[in-house]
């Protein structure tokens, strides 16, 4: 009997079918597998009693839940490599797929499905499940600064699942800009998901250009009667005295708000946005598209450029701190998001700033440049912890 896997194509059926790809293993997609329909039947049933789906139907019995199921496939080919080749490894790939079931997945869901309609809508409850996922991207960012995969030097099982997540993240919610504060998740992501094996199952994966809006529910109708009501006489209603309002004296008209300072500029030529989508939407030459595209739309007159660098490395010993320090200068720089763009990269062993206006005109500083904003590594001669993007 060969391998089953009952299930409509998603990402949770794609974990096993990569596994299997990998692992050498035949799995076979039923085909017209429709949800609400197959999963109902007494058949199904008895294999999963609560009717979710993937389940493998194999010749000893089937299972049910989708990590479950790949890590069934991954262990059928004893000499492959998907699980690693030492103890440490082992531990360390079922480390990761738990980082992400309950760090990556959970938040992704509780950020999507309320805006598909599959949960009450509640926006304190998407602040919190987007702040919950950008910590996880943040540590698995940092993680993958220095590591091409998640264990080892060879796509594991780890790999598969966290890639099969983080790509159904790109496709319906995640946006590049919200992923580009994550390069290294990014890099991940696009590099294994066009490899072959992942290929032939995913097919083209394309990230999501905007955020899916909030399902709207229509209110319900009220139901008609079957006889029509009688028409009762209109009783006449009173009109009663409007009385004027007491005037306050002491109470003031609200003020108006008052302008950012930036608005009030005179506009450049460069329309800044522009070259934030032209850094947004460049997967590809980036040297030539997106920085060439750079100093092509800048304009000295109506913007300045300048290198900043954090002068208090003593404060920089532990990367993570550092990091989280970068996150706060940024976050408090948010109301001058609009009118800014910035790139800012955490290097060498250390990670407040020193300032100095870049001279354009200097090839070595517009150099500086170009290798800041493409996430450069080495970027002079020091490794690249993280790169966090402010646009």
């Amino acid at each position: 009997m060969a391998l089953v896997l009952h299930s409509s194509p998603n990402k949770n059926a794609y974990k096993a079918l990569v596994a299997a790809e990998y692992s050498g293993v035949k799995v076979e997609l039923v085909k017209n597998f429709e949800m609400g329909v197959s999963n109902k039947t007494p058949e199904f049933i008895k294999m999963n009693p609560i009717g979710k789906i993937p389940v493998l139907e194999t010749p000893d019995g089937p299972i049910f839940e989708s990590n479950a199921i790949a890590r069934y496939v991954a262990r059928l080919n004893p000499d492959g490599t998907l699980y690693g080749s030492s103890l440490i490894e082992y531990g360390q790939i079922e480390q990761w797929l738990d980082f992400s079931a309950t760090e990556i997945d959970v938040s992704l869901g509780n950020w999507l499905y309320p805006r598909l309609g599959y949960r009450v809508y509640l926006p304190p409850a998407e602040e919190a499940a987007i702040a919950s996922l950008k910590r996880a991207l943040g540590a698995l960012n940092t993680h993958l600064a220095s590591n091409t995969y998640l264990v080892g030097h060879g796509v594991t099982l780890a790999d598969i699942v966290m890639v099969c997540n983080l790509a159904y993240g790109f496709k319906t919610i995640m946006t590049k800009s919200f992923t580009s504060e994550f390069p290294h998740v990014e890099r991940y992501v696009w590099t294994l998901i066009n490899q072959p094996n992942f290929k032939k199952i995913w097919g083209d994966v394309t990230q999501a250009e905007s955020i899916p809006p909030v399902a709207s529910k229509k209110p319900a109708q009220p139901k008609e009667s079957a006889k029509p009501k009688k028409e009762e006489p209109k009783k006449e209603v009173k009109k009663e005295e409007v009385k004027p309002k007491e005037v306050v004296e002491d109470e003031e008209a609200p003020k108006p708000k008052a302008k950012n300072p930036l608005d009030l500029l005179p506009p450049s030529k460069m329309i800044l946005d522009e070259w934030k989508r032209l850094y947004s939407n460049t997967k590809t030459n980036f040297r030539e598209v997106a920085i060439k595209g750079f100093w092509d739309m800048y304009d000295p007159e109506g913007y300045s450029l300048w290198f900043c660098d954090y002068k208090y490395n003593d404060e920089n010993t532990v990367s993570f701190v550092t990091l989280n320090k970068v996150s706060g200068f940024l976050q408090r720089m948010d109301l001058a998001r609009k009118y800014a763009f910035g790139k800012m990269l955490i290097i060498g062993s250390e990670a407040p700033y020193k300032w100095k206006k870049v001279d354009v005109n200097d090839e070595a500083q517009k150099e500086r440049v170009n290798q800041m904003i493409e996430d450069a590594e080495p970027f002079e001669g020091e490794a690249l912890l993280d790169a966090k993007c402010f646009k």
